[in-house]
């Protein structure tokens, strides 16, 4: 009589296999989404300073702040929102150069998804001061970082 050996996994084995990879995949995926939320909300918030930069060039050279995305007061500058800031946050600027002393604020407004991912922050506002603030539950400190 031969003995037959057969070589490969049992059914067990596999399924074993399977709810580790489970497992793993739900630990793993939130942090995973919870990663690319800031990173999108680090992109926002970097967009909104190079915006501020550009108001306080346009302060220098035309005297006024300009309002985004239309003003009919101040022209603004050229300004191409970046694909992964205009995907997820919409951008405006609110600005009165008619005001003692003129102001303006940045508005990143999160979309849906966005918003779903990172309630915790909601929207993003920069002002002239350079002061900082969100409109959700969380900090400034750990939106803004």
């Amino acid at each position: 009589m031969r003995s037959t050996r057969q070589d490969g996994f049992t059914l067990i084995e596999l399924m074993i296999v399977v709810a580790i990879v489970a497992i793993l995949a739900r630990i793993a995926y939130p942090s995973y989404v919870s990663h690319l939320t800031r990173g999108k909300r680090s992109a926002a918030a970097s967009f909104m300073m190079t915006l501020a930069n550009k108001e306080e060039q346009s302060m220098l050279n035309a005297r006024c702040y300009f309002s985004y995305p239309t003003d009919a007061a101040c022209t603004p500058p050229s300004i191409t929102v970046p694909d992964e800031v205009g995907s997820n946050y919409t951008v405006t600027i609110a600005a009165s150069s008619s005001a003692t002393p003129p102001t303006y604020t940045v508005t990143a407004t999160a979309g849906a998804k966005q918003l779903a991912n990172d309630p915790s922050c909601k929207n993003l506002t920069l002002d002239n001061t350079g002061q900082k603030g969100i409109t959700g539950t969380g900090t400034v400190a750990n939106c803004w970082k």
